[in-house]
């Protein structure tokens, strides 16, 4: 059995737990131990869906408490991981971009998939950033459109531009052209939020997975 250290971050009733060693992977529930329920599950389809291992039985462990001011039952979240502080080495760097480009590939394969992707059974919902994607079309073009956001919060200049997979790997081009971009400096980011290269790593393959399962969600809903 081995032992899972987790960052639990909470704003009230609301809890995501993120496995420190496994980025992009996360359980989020109204109560703590409801997250803890979830994350075994969770961390066999961030193995499926990423190509990496995990174990087959694990202990969960709480190694950092961190208050949220956001909505994280909305999936808000803005935290920087203390691991993520850590440089990289080309190998680490480069096993955890390719999972960051499966994430997109497998995201592009589900979206191609939906036989309409203007319909949707979904009510209309708002938040505090707006009205919730609820049709594929609105989903996968607000998943893919946060590429030039994320890399812009750790100084490479990328687009949005194509599908998610190719505007996703111009974007780590662009930045392997940075001198020293694996020192994983820390940026002051956008809305106090502070950002590296690990996070950025995470964040595309948490917020893939987030959006992926809000479409398979929507499919089943409206075509059954």
């Amino acid at each position: 059995m081995k032992r899972i250290a987790c960052v639990w971050e909470h704003n009230g009733g609301d809890t995501i737990l993120w496995p420190v060693e496994y980025p992009g992977a996360f359980a989020r529930g109204a109560s703590l131990e409801e997250a803890k329920g979830k994350l075994p599950a969770d961390l066999k389809d961030w193995a499926a869906w990423t190509g990496l291992a995990v174990p087959e039985e694990i202990e969960i462990a709480v190694w950092a408490d961190v208050p949220c001011g956001l909505k994280v039952c909305d999936a808000d979240s803005d935290v920087l991981l203390d691991s993520e502080k850590v440089p990289l080495d080309w190998d680490s760097y480069g096993r955890l971009r390719d999972a960051a480009l499966r994430s997109a590939q497998n995201l592009q394969a589900l979206y191609d998939s939906v036989p309409d992707k203007d319909r949707s059974a979904n009510p209309v919902r708002t938040t505090f950033y707006g009205a919730v994607p609820r049709t594929a079309r609105e989903m996968y073009e607000h998943t893919k459109n946060v590429n030039a956001y994320y890399f812009g919060e750790i100084g490479v200049e990328a687009d949005n531009e194509g599908d998610i997979l190719t505007c996703r790997r111009r974007g780590f081009e662009a930045l392997e052209q940075q001198p020293d971009f694996l020192s994983n400096r820390v940026f002051a980011g956008s809305w106090d939020e502070d950002w590296t290269l690990r996070k950025l790593l995470r964040r595309f393959i948490w917020h893939d997975r987030i959006h992926a399962r809000a479409m398979v969600r929507m499919m089943k809903r409206t075509f059954g």
